[in-house]
Formats: structure tokens, sequence, C-alpha cells
């Protein structure tokens, strides 16, 4: 996850100012998934407040301000459980007899309506999919819920691949409007899927960002997780741009483009995502001008009616936001709700915008659909692997149009640990389990099939959210929070139902803290993890690294991620100056330098007895610190994990991580380009010559095995066809 991290002694357990709940608000909360401690550590456990409790219950429409409300709330909950005869939501596994039917009275009739229009009365040898059910007991009782059939597991990838990592926006080519595009991302996974015989591109989330001055750089808190950002488009590859009448605006805008560009490749300057976006934006108004053709108005026609209701709603708050400002909450109170008469009635009255940004995700939708077509074509068996953040931010589009779904008044965050006294605030609405669970889990299933049209695979930041989230009361400290529980069967088998169905890969992003049993879980129903080099050590015996047969094998094997330093920076140190330079160590410079020296010298005497140091395998390199960098890459190779990806920027020795942790305005977090290790921006052109760069690949292609060559195929379009050799 992005979230904020600080090397710091654990904070007291927080007790809250009403000090610790009492039993029958504890019975509640419990009744309601919402948790009444957590444990930190195995041998800690702390309880949450009753003033977290009574306002995660808040939350959830549960009034348990008093003791009386709390007793009423108590025996209304337990009356609802004892008398339904089902939950909400209803999983079965291909059709296996599900725990809730088992439990229902003998005699109880089924009628389930499928997807397809079907009728059945069994659920053995449903088609997968979320169908109606609906239950008539001989009592007279009868209940309606939604029942999810989906496959067991997803099927587990057979073979090895390796791709690449990389930040979009940092990703520069020649032809770049100041950021990195999805023409460049189209690029990339040609040339790496043809050349380096890679089986994936793994990039940042594409989701559509709050507009403003400035907008927010990060990617992990977006306005819309469901719509992707028209920033990220390749404006000349729009077909209707070739047709623009002003051509002296055209060559303008290029010329503006190319001054963008420059800044940061000649010039050293950081990216600069608004001014890119002004240009695009000026851009692509005068491309709707252009009239489109018979069959691409036909296809843009279909896009609307595929979208339907929520592309409506996420362009008409693109267009409210451009009149009334980027956060609604502020708007005037009749345009707050989506579905007021107001809204509609200025829906109307800005139908042209609204039209435009419907154009901008079509026309997004359609460079995403091609990037991972070339992908695919380009030999590389998953493609392109796109990243789904943990949430969205509480003024933008989806927070809007889906305010039922959303928890009022929390965020989501992290509680109190050893690297963070005082938790994280993240800033992100949590969704309702409740309300999820009464739709069937519909806005989820939505996100899923929209983002699996384009991926090959999915990364899900923080998978544990899957099970539970810590929420955080606004106004309130992070250590007033608590965990609420999600029906972790339920959003699996979405999940798990929605990658089938795409012959998709799913991996999960379980780094820090992981409840029991949350890894197992996933594993069993095919859902990898993701490993990180510096952190695979022996934790429940001597700590030190974890010798490569030991690692797990259904996971993302990487030696950084765009939170952490990178590979060269670790291996020198420099992340240590860099966070002492920012005024961020907790403790003295030179403990710091020693204790990182120790860690990395641990990692390289591993290497060393693994003999995957330069010197035991020959070959030439041009500094040790390069060769240092491909003997971690052997060491992942050496590992069962089944998919291995590189750092991009470690390709080239970049020094500067792309995110740092607990820093805001000190440091320029998501708009740094790729660079050299003497911090010069490196095109994408210069990656494709970089000599160190191909030398990496070589190491991964060699421990690959045959059949990892230039554009070899892959082995079928199922998700489990992964692997090159």
């Amino acid at each position: 996850m992005t979230g904020q991290r600080s090397a710091e002694a654990p904070a007291e357990d927080p007790a809250g100012p009403e000090g610790p709940p009492s039993d029958d608000l504890s019975l509640l909360a419990e009744l309601h998934g919402v948790a009444t401690s957590y444990q930190p550590s195995a041998d800690r456990t702390v309880t949450a407040s009753a003033a977290a409790l009574t306002l995660a219950l808040a939350a959830l429409d549960i009034d348990a301000g008093t003791p009386r409300a709390v007793a009423a709330a108590r025996a209304a909950r337990e009356r609802e459980l004892r008398e339904r005869l089902l939950p909400p939501t209803v999983v079965s596994w291909s059709g296996a007899e599900p725990e809730a039917l088992a439990a229902l009275p003998s005699g109880t009739r089924l009628r389930i309506e499928t997807e397809q229009g079907q009728t059945h009365t069994v659920v053995a040898q449903l088609p997968p999919g979320v169908h109606r059910l609906t239950a008539a007991a001989p009592d007279g009782r009868t209940a309606t819920s939604h029942l999810v059939v989906a496959p067991p597991r997803l099927p587990t990838p057979t073979g090895r691949s390796y791709g690449l990592l990389v930040q979009l926006y940092s990703l520069l080519s020649r032809r770049s409007w100041g950021m990195g595009d999805l023409g460049d991302l189209t690029e990339l996974a040609a040339w790496a899927g043809r050349a380096l015989g890679a089986g994936f591109v793994q990039v940042n989330p594409l989701h559509a960002a709050v507009p403003g001055a400035p907008t927010d750089p990060s990617p992990y808190r977006p306005s819309s997780r469901r719509f992707p950002d028209p920033v990220h488009l390749r404006v000349e590859d729009v077909p209707e741009f070739a047709y623009v009448e002003d051509r002296e605006r055209v060559r303008a805008l290029l010329e503006r483009a190319g001054r963008l560009r420059e800044a940061v490749l000649e010039k050293g300057e950081l990216i600069d995502r608004d001014a890119v976006w002004a240009a695009k934006r000026e851009a692509l108004e005068l491309v709707r001008e252009v009239p489109l053709g018979p069959g691409r108005r036909a296809a843009y026609v279909d896009f609307l009616a595929r979208e339907g209701q929520a592309l409506e709603d996420h362009a008409t708050w693109c267009a409210l936001a451009e009149v009334h400002g980027p956060d609604w909450p502020r708007w005037p109170q009749g345009l707050q709700d989506p579905r007021s008469p107001e809204t509609a009635r200025a829906r109307g009255e800005l139908m042209d915008r609204v039209d435009f940004h419907c154009r901008l995700a079509w026309l997004t939708d359609g460079q995403l659909t091609e990037a991972q077509r070339v992908a695919r074509e380009a030999g590389m068996p998953v493609g392109i692997v796109h990243d789904l953040a943990v949430g969205v931010h509480p003024g933008g589009a989806d927070a809007w149009a889906q305010q039922e779904y959303f928890a009022a008044g929390m965020s989501v965050g992290a509680p109190p640990d050893a690297f963070n006294a005082r938790g994280q605030d993240w800033g992100l609405p949590p969704w309702r389990p409740d309300r999820l669970a009464e739709s069937g889990y519909e806005p989820y299933r939505r996100l899923l099939r929209a983002l699996f049209r384009y991926a090959g695979a999915l990364r899900i930041d923080h998978v544990m959210g899957l099970f539970r989230l810590w929420w955080v009361p606004q106004g309130q400290p992070p250590t007033e929070g608590t965990y609420v529980r999600y029906d972790a069967e339920a959003m699996l088998a979405i999940l798990v139902l929605e990658a089938s169905r795409a012959g998709a890969v799913v991996i999960g992003e379980d780094l820090g803290t992981v409840e029991p049993g949350v890894r197992e879980t996933l594993r069993s129903r095919g859902v990898l993890g993701t490993s990180v080099l510096w952190f695979e050590r022996d934790w429940d015996g001597d700590g030190r690294p974890l010798p490569p047969d030991s690692w797990r094998a259904d996971c993302l094997a990487t030696a950084t991620t765009h939170d952490l330093p990178s590979t060269a920076a670790r291996l020198t140190g420099d992340h240590v100056e860099l966070r002492h330079g920012l005024g961020l160590l907790a403790r003295p410079l030179e403990q710091e330098r020693a204790e990182a020296a120790a860690d990395t010298g641990e990692w390289l005497e591993l290497l060393s007895r693994l003999r995957l140091l330069r010197g035991s395998h020959g070959g030439h390199c041009a500094s040790e610190e390069e060769a240092e960098i491909q003997a971690v890459h052997r060491f992942l190779l050496r590992t069962p994990a089944r998919m291995v990806g590189v750092w991009l920027p470690d390709g080239v020795g970049d020094r500067r991580p792309q995110n740092l942790p607990g820093t805001w305005d000190q440091y320029p977090n998501w708009r740094l380009p790729i660079a050299d290790a003497e911090g010069r921006a490196v095109t994408l052109e210069e990656l494709a010559g970089s000599a160190r760069l191909r030398a990496l690949v070589e190491v991964l292609r060699a421990g690959a095995g045959a059949g990892a060559g230039a554009g070899a195929g892959g082995a079928g379009t199922e998700a489990g066809a992964v692997g090159r050799g």
C-alpha cells in the first residue's frame, strides 16, 4: 500500500476518551462485523475504544449512542439473524451446496433465475454468474438473495514469466507530451515482448484523477477507479486528430508539447501533470469538433450503451466539477445528490460537456485496449498488468455517484504498528459491507469487469481489504479507528468469477502485517501474492535472508516497488542519505547507515554463497553495482515464484524512489522521470538501446530457460498460460 510509514516506537494502546467498550456494545459491534480489538503483533492485543465502535456502527446506520440504544439495536440484529432465511448474498463455488442453503428448513422450495434468463430449482450445475435466488419456507417465510456461482479457483500459472514494472507517467519517449502516455505503454509492450521475451508489463493505477490546481499526483487517490484518466491519451493516435482543420493551433499545441517534453528530458524539471493535461485538453477539444465516421460513431454509441448510467454519472460529475470545483460536498445542495431534479436539470444544461467527458472515456478505453492487444500480439502471455487502488477520493466522481455504498464520516487507514506509532489515515472512504451485500456487490462487479476488459492481469493494492479495513472516524486520529469486516468469501468469489471470465491473472499486494489465514485463503483461490526480496527473511527463526527454495511459488517476486528504494540506492546506501537530507530519520545517521549496510551485507553474503555474483557466472559488467543488481535478479529466478518482475528504473541504475512515504512537499513524489545513476532523464528510446538494461534482461532470459527468446508466443489465452519456456 502507498500509506505513509516511519520508524518510530509503538504507541501505547489507545483506549479512547470513553475507555473500553461495554460487553453489550462489544456484542453489538461483533454482530455487525465491527472488530472490538486487533493484534499489531502475535503477543499483543489492543482493545478498540467505545467511541471507535460507536462511530463505526453509526456509519452503518446503527444507533449505539446510549445503553438503551445499544440494547435495542442488539435485540433487533439478533432477531434479524434468527428469523431471516438467507443472507443478502450467497456464494456457491462451482455449484457446490452453500452452507446457507443447507441450513434452510426442510421442505423449503428454491427458484433460481440465472443471468442468462433460465430458471432452475437446484444449485448444482448452475453456470457461473450472479443469479437471483428465491426461497420459500413451509412456514410461509420467503427470501430473495443474490447467488454468486464462481469457479473454485483461478488457474495456477503453469510456467514462469518475467516482465517489467514501471510508473507510466515516468516513462517518457520523444513523442510524449511531458509525461508517459498510452502510446509509450504500447511501444514498451511491443518492444519488451518481441525483443526481450518479456511476459508482462505492470503499470501504476491509471484511474481518473481529481482535477484541480495542483492535481494530486498520487495515482492511489483517484476520483474514479471505474474510468481511466484521459491525461494518459496519446493525442496523435486519436484518428480524428489528423483531420482537425485549424492546423495553426495544432502546430502551436505540438510545439507546446515539445517544450513540456524538453523541460523534463533536457532541463531536469519535474513532470507537470497539470500543464500536460491543459495542453491535451485543448487538443482534445479540437478533436471533438471533427465528426466521427459511421463506424467510429457506431463504436461510440455501443460504448455509451455498454457503460450506461455509470458513465453518465462520471461524465456529469466531470462537467459539474468544471463549474463548481472538484469537491462535490461543497456544491449547491441539490447537486450533491446524483439523482436529484437539480442534477438532472444541470446535466441537460451541460449536455455538451457531459458528452465531451464521455468521449474522453471512450478514447482512453480504446487506447488501453489497443495496448493490451499489441502486448499479446508481441508474444506476451499476460500482457499489461493494471493496478487497482484501494479506494477513491472522498470528493471525487465515484464517491458522488455511489454515495449509498460508502460509509459516511469514515476513512480507510491502518492501525498503529512498529513502523508508525500514530497509525495511518489514507483519506479514502470505505465501502459499506452491508450495502455491497444487499446489491449483490454490483459496484464491485462492474469495477472489476471494466478493468479486466483491457488487463491481462490485475494487481490489487492492499488485497487484505477484501477481508477487513481499518476505519478511521473523520476528525479523529488513526488510533481511534477499528477494523470492519467484509464478506471475504463473497468478495473473492466475485473476483474469481470476473477474472476467470476475462482469462486474467490476479496479484494481491499482501506486504506488511497480514492477519492469519489471509494468504492461505487467497492462495487457495488462485490469487498470487507479492514478495519483495528485502522483506523475505526467516522472521519465525533467525531473521536472516530467506533462501530461494523457501520462497512461496504463488507470487510475483521483485527486488523493489514504487514505494521503496531502487535496488541501486539500497546497495549503495543512498536511500539512507536521502532520508537524512530530508530530516526523516528517527535515529542517528550512523546507526541508520550501519543497520542498512548490515541488512544489505547479509543479502550480498547469501548471493555470494549461492555463486550468483560476477566471478561465479562470468560475463562482463560495467561496475560492481551492476553485477550485484544482476545477482539479485538471478536470485529471484532461483525462487519458485511464478512471476518475476524487474523495476524498469533498476535497468539503468536509477537512484531515486518514485514515492517516498512520510513526505508530501519535501520530496517530488509521483513526478520524476526514469533517470540514470547521475539523475539524467532516460527516454524510452534510450532504454531500448541501453546495454545495461539488455544485460540485466539477458540474466532473466538465461534463467528462464529455452523458449523465452524474442517473439516466443504464449501457451494460450487463459490465465494459467503465462509461461514462456
